[in-house]
């Protein structure tokens, strides 16, 4: 069996660490909005464009799925279990850098919405556009909607295609014969 190097580990407990952080920071604010905004009236903090207001979200993002717990669950399970398999996968050169420090946005975010559904049975959400309607989301949705948009244009425009070819075939359980 062939040893880990101490650098590889390091760097995996380092991203482990600040997984944990980012989730801490997003039940921290989920906490703090349902103290001041649960059964109050909305903050305006620039008013007519950007307020806080409480939300008790039952469904996924800009709440499709509505009342599917149990499969929002399972599904996030499922892609939590995906991204840290390709989190302990990818291979630990300055390449992949930013790859891994997207996974470090999308697994907390993934948790910390995880945490509510199972603890609340819906998500709490509190930032809303007013401006644009824009639908009410939070610290865990900001994490999720950034790493998903970074991750579409690092593939687009920094990874050639041999780098996918070559992460497809760390991530693969099995080997064509």
């Amino acid at each position: 069996m062939q040893k880990i190097p101490r650098k590889t580990i390091l760097l995996l407990w380092a991203g482990v660490f600040a997984m944990l952080m980012l989730v801490l920071l997003d039940q921290a604010a989920k906490y703090l909005a349902v103290q001041y905004l649960k059964n109050a009236p909305a903050i305006p903090i620039i008013p007519g464009v950007f307020e806080l207001v409480y939300l008790e979200n039952r469904g996924a993002a800009f709440g499709i799925l509505q009342g599917q717990k149990t499969f929002l669950i399972g599904m996030t399970i499922l892609t939590v279990t995906a991204l840290v398999y390709m989190y302990i996968r990818i291979p630990k050169e300055r390449h992949y850098v930013l790859l891994h420090l997207l996974l470090i946005l999308l697994i907390p975010g993934a948790i910390g919405n995880f945490i509510d559904r199972c603890v609340h049975q819906y998500v709490i959400d509190f930032f809303y556009f007013k401006l644009i309607d824009f639908p009410v989301f939070n610290i865990a949705d900001i994490y999720v909607s950034a790493a998903t948009v970074l991750l579409v244009v690092l593939f687009c425009f920094y990874y050639k295609e041999e780098d996918i070819n070559m992460l497809f075939s760390r991530l693969i359980f099995w080997k064509k014969k």
